[in-house]
């Protein structure tokens, strides 16, 4: 920060936006205010009219110290410019913003010149503003020195790094900045041979560092939170007129206050496990004078009261300010902490001293035990020291270098390690330009990933590599094939989604959206499915009739398994529009059955139902309307559970009695040959007959029977009462392809029709009816059978390789071009080895191979190898494109 003395903070800048750095800057006068030379255009030359100043501006002005009121200036400064230049009826003069500009004093520019610049001064609570911002400047930096303190100080105390092993689950059941501070203070200590691994530690070290992750991770949340509000706050113009001034500000100071309250909570937190690291640290010392000094150094009765006397004051200002002093209490108590490990280390003989410019090797230090564990002569002498680990290591440099200036370390004593921890108080301040060095070494370190070496993908994520690959191109192209078929056209949609545009739509499922982080724009979430966006795209186009088909990626936070992946491809086939009934239905099931006969996974089956039947079904049972979709939700599980597991899940949880639940039981183990089941229901005395929605459905049900079996689909579509799909927005045929084969995966096909969905969107109402194919079940069935057949799996299409038996590059460009030009798909490859140009040829399954040695260049001709059959001739050079074509079978 120091170097930014001479620097100007621009303010009012359209696309610029004011930190908390900035403010801090210009509180202390490291940096000057400049007004935006557009920002000056938008201000009023009109001579001021005075103005009274507001009552919660004038009371709390009383009560700053200078270096608060000219941040309280910098931002009500800031907010004049802002709104000027957002609205071009607000009179904020020139007069009033060069005063501010001029002497950074609110005072100085009372009173203000007109009422619009009073407004503002009300609504944007500049007093508490500027303390929030404050507050953050010297908090945000705290989160990555705290962590790299406390792990200097395991390595003083020797800790346990098992406290440190909290791993983030993915699922939304791990604290995530918990998660993060363990993992960064394990790439702090990572190379250490003084940290212990689990149970090495003493009960209360282990305790101890056992609170590090939780306490620092709540630390960094709440500095999180106020950053984000804050920085809403510097930069957002006030909007007048739209609400009373008075009330908008009191509402920003509330909202300050409860986040600056949250983030004291945490810092208290912080405090009093810095004081217990510091103690810990202490206690190694072997000097019983040194010890209990430092043990001493600091008192956990400073803190007695201190932040109930913060918070217990009423008005937002002293609240802030509380806040802030408890702050620079903490900086006080975290600098001692690090004055104490640093103490313990540098006293340690045992310990080997980082050196500027010699990185510690992983294990160079340990120790070599001689052979039946009796120590070889002059052992002593040569026993090889303990290390700190890498970023430790750095970390102790910077802050050595800093307390000592350069020079030697004569002896430790307490006077000496008072003195450490004063001057890195003043380090650990945003002032001091040594601050950021330190704060970017951590940065860096932390991201430097070797505890690791290699990385990894998320959960329920996978990499294909080159078979895969070829697999999946394949599949793709009969998918598109069949439904192009169809006259199907191609549509692609955005990855992520307003949030609102899918919420709602997906029942008890909405849970496993994926929200994007909230980073002061649109809310938005990935893609759950592809229906819900082609319903979106559809009313919003206003389009009345559209047959499309999509392949494309989409997003569930669901717990991984085999064969259920959290990122996923799904193929979709949709027809919307109005048709006459069961036409675009039965084209829909037609086009599932010709993809999975032409995918040739092996045996399949259509599990049918009706949402209509299903209601009806329900009805008759006794359940209430309002509760047939969670019903459906649990129905939706028999596929997975027993019925009594369902059973349990619909009287405990959904309120269901016992002899409805039985009697949906009896009903939904209905299931056989679609005709067959659809004249069982409709016989005389069937409940079903009795039922409005029933009938509807049954008769529904006939046409598209009666139209698949003319189409020779019916015989692999099953009739069955117990399938439900979960999903809100299906209102009547509803359908699920299953795999019979040894292959447990489940699902690899759903749909239905969904009349509603687009209507939810637009008003008007399009009927729809779809299929999605789980690709990834497919290709998981694919792989499988692949590896049963033992069969080779070509990753690449290469039909010629031109082996050039030396490493003449321009000859091997040349021939390699006439194939490319004639359109054949070859690769070259340089070597004296033929072995190594075969081998390849043979592991790649390349058909043909073109050798070319020093002979067949003086010869001017080529060898042409069929390699499966291992026959060779040879050709002329001029005549081996033709000749390959012949071979290839290439007009």
């Amino acid at each position: 920060m120091a170097s930014s003395a001479a620097a100007a903070v621009t303010l009012g800048g359209k696309g610029a936006a004011l930190s908390p750095a900035a403010v801090y800057a210009l509180s202390l006068g490291l940096a000057s205010p400049a007004i935006d030379a557009s920002a000056l255009k938008s201000l009023s030359t009109r001579a001021p009219s005075p103005q009274e100043t507001p009552a919660s501006l004038g009371a709390a002005l009383a009560a700053l110290a200078p270096a608060e009121s000219r941040a309280a200036a910098a931002v009500l400064l800031n907010k004049l410019l802002l709104t000027a230049s957002d609205s071009a009826s607000a009179l904020i003069t020139a007069a009033t913003a060069t005063r501010l500009a001029e002497s950074l004093d609110v005072a100085a520019a009372l009173p203000l010149g007109s009422r619009d610049e009073a407004a503002v001064a009300a609504a944007s609570a500049p007093v508490a503003v500027a303390l929030a911002a404050l507050i953050d400047s010297c908090a945000a930096p705290l989160a990555r020195v705290a962590d790299a303190v406390a792990a200097l100080s395991c390595e003083a105390a020797r800790g346990d790094a098992a406290a440190f092993d909290v791993p983030a689950s993915g699922d939304g059941l791990s604290a995530k900045d918990e998660a993060d501070v363990a993992a960064d203070i394990m790439m702090l200590v990572f190379g250490s041979k003084l940290v212990g691994s689990a149970g090495g530690a003493p009960a209360p070290a282990a305790a101890t560092f056992a609170k590090v992750p939780t306490v620092n991770g709540i630390f960094r949340e709440a500095v999180r939170a106020l950053h984000a509000r804050v920085r809403i706050e510097l930069n957002a113009p006030v909007k007048l007129g739209k609400r009373d001034a008075g009330e908008t500000g009191a509402g920003k100071e509330e909202a300050l206050v409860v986040l600056a309250t949250q983030l004291a909570r945490a810092v208290q937190a912080l405090c009093k496990l810095s004081i217990s690291r510091a103690r810990l640290c202490a206690e190694s010392i072997a000097d019983a004078d040194l010890r209990e000094k430092l043990t001493n150094g600091v008192s956990i009765d400073d803190l007695k009261g201190m932040l109930d006397r913060a918070l217990i004051d009423s008005d937002a200002v002293s609240v802030l300010k509380g806040v802030y002093n408890h702050l620079l209490k903490f900086r006080d108590f975290l600098a001692w902490e690090a004055a104490v490990a640093m103490a313990v280390i540098e006293g340690d003989s045992s310990i080997e001293k980082p050196q500027a410019g010699v990185e510690n090797e992983v294990g160079s230090s340990a120790e070599k035990p001689q052979a039946g564990g009796e120590k070889g002569k002059g052992d002593k002498k040569n026993k090889k020291k303990k290390t700190l680990g890498k970023g430790t290591s750095a970390v102790l440099m910077l802050l050595r270098d800093h307390v000592t200036k350069g020079n030697a370390i004569a002896s430790v004593n307490s006077a000496l390690v008072a003195e450490w921890g004063t001057s890195l108080s003043l380090l650990f301040d945003p002032k001091c330009s040594g601050l950021e060095s330190l704060v970017e070494k951590v940065k860096e370190i932390v991201e430097s990933n070797e505890v690791r070496r290699l990385p990894k993908i998320p959960k329920g994520t996978r990499d294909f590599g080159k078979k895969q690959m070829a697999i999946r191109e394949r599949v793709f192209s009969i998918i598109t094939g069949v439904f192009k078929m169809h006259g199907a056209t191609a549509l692609d949609t955005p990855v992520f989604e307003l949030r609102e545009t899918l919420m709602g739509k997906y029942g008890e499922d909405s849970k496993l959206i994926y929200d994007l982080a909230d980073q002061g724009g649109e809310l938005c979430s990935l893609r759950y499915d592809l229906t819900v966006p082609f319903a979106r795209y559809v009313a919003m186009n206003n389009i009345s009739a559209l047959k499309r088909y999509q392949i494309a990626k989409v997003y569930r936070r669901d717990n991984p398994s085999k064969g259920r992946y959290r990122e996923f491809y799904q193929c979709d086939f949709d027809i919307a529009g109005v048709y006459e009934p069961m036409e675009p239905d039965f084209e829909v099931i037609k086009v599932l059955t010709e993809l999975l006969n032409q995918l040739d996974i092996g045996t399949y089956e259509i599990k049918l139902n009706h949402r209509k039947l299903l209601d009806g079904m329900l009805e008759i049972c006794g359940v209430p309307p309002q509760k047939f979709r969670t019903v459906c939700s649990s129905i939706d599980k028999l596929d997975k559970q027993t019925f009594e597991q369902v059973k349990k899940e619909l009287v405990d949880e959904k309120g269901i009695s016992n002899e409805t639940a039985d009697e949906i039981g009896n009903l939904v183990k209905t299931r056989g040959p679609p005709l067959e089941v659809l004249l069982e229901l409709r016989k005389e005395g069937s409940k079903f007959m009795q039922n409005e929605g029933s009938i509807v459905a049954l008769n529904e049900l006939e046409i598209l029977f009666k139209a698949l079996d003319k189409a020779n689909a019916l015989d692999r579509i099953v009739f069955d009462l117990s399938l439900a799909r979960g999903l809100d927005y299906y209102t009547g045929v509803i359908y699920e392809a299953v795999f019979k084969g040894a292959t447990q995966v489940g699902s690899i096909a759903a749909g239905g029709r969904y009349d509603n969905l687009v209507g939810m969107f637009s008003g008007k109402q399009i009927p729809a009816v779809g299929v999605s194919l789980g690709i990834e079940r497919v290709f998981a069935i694919m792989e499988q059978q692949e590896k049963e057949r033992n069969e080779m799996i070509r990753a690449t299409e290469t039909e010629v390789l031109v082996s050039i038996l030396g490493k003449d590059l321009t000859l091997a460009a040349e021939l390699v071009s006439e194939l490319w030009s004639a359109g054949i798909k070859a690769e070259f490859k340089l070597t004296t080895r033929v072995t190594n140009h075969i081998k390849y040829a043979l592991q790649s399954g390349i058909p043909w191979m073109v050798l070319v040695g020093e002979s067949e260049i003086q010869k001017g001709s080529v060898k042409l190898k069929d390699v499966k059959a291992n026959q060779e001739e040879e050709v002329a050079r001029k005549d081996f494109v033709q000749e390959l074509k012949k071979r290839l079978s290439k007009p």
